[in-house]
């Protein structure tokens, strides 16, 4: 959600309290703002703590992570999905990478916050079969 829509509707929230009920209206509508932040701050510490207990930069498959991206994630919605914290390659423009045990390796643009571009470099080594890094990652 777009913060700016957040803070109009935590303000209208607050609005809506005082009319509809005074100052105890307003305190309703302030007790479920912290509470909806608390779910919120309580959410990221659970995805880091998890990205942050596996190596830096590794991903199961790297294959698999490009085609679960999408433009306009945040790192929140990345890091799930890469279970750990990437590798950082520039501050300005702000890129990432996260590499399998194969050596392919997807590195990531981000502009304010949000996924903008991604691509998958194959190891060197890799066949030129695209296929081929599936098959031989699958379990038999």
């Amino acid at each position: 959600m777009n913060p700016r829509i957040g803070w109009l509707l935590a303000a209208a929230a607050l609005v809506a309290g005082y009319f509809g009920w005074g100052w105890p209206g307003v305190m309703l509508a302030f007790t479920v703002i912290v509470f909806w932040l608390l779910l919120q701050w309580g959410r990221a510490m659970r995805v880091l703590r998890a990205a942050g207990e596996r190596p830096v930069g590794q991903v199961p498959s790297a294959v698999m992570l490009q085609s679960r991206l999408a433009a306009g994630m945040t790192m929140l919605q990345v890091l799930p999905l890469t279970r750990s914290l990437g590798r950082s390659l520039s501050e300005s423009p702000e890129r990432w990478a996260w590499e399998d045990a194969a050596g392919h390796r997807v590195e990531t643009d981000w502009q304010d916050g949000r996924l903008v571009r991604w691509q998958l470099l194959r190891a060197p080594d890799a066949p030129a079969n695209p296929e081929a890094p599936l098959e031989a990652g699958r379990d038999a």
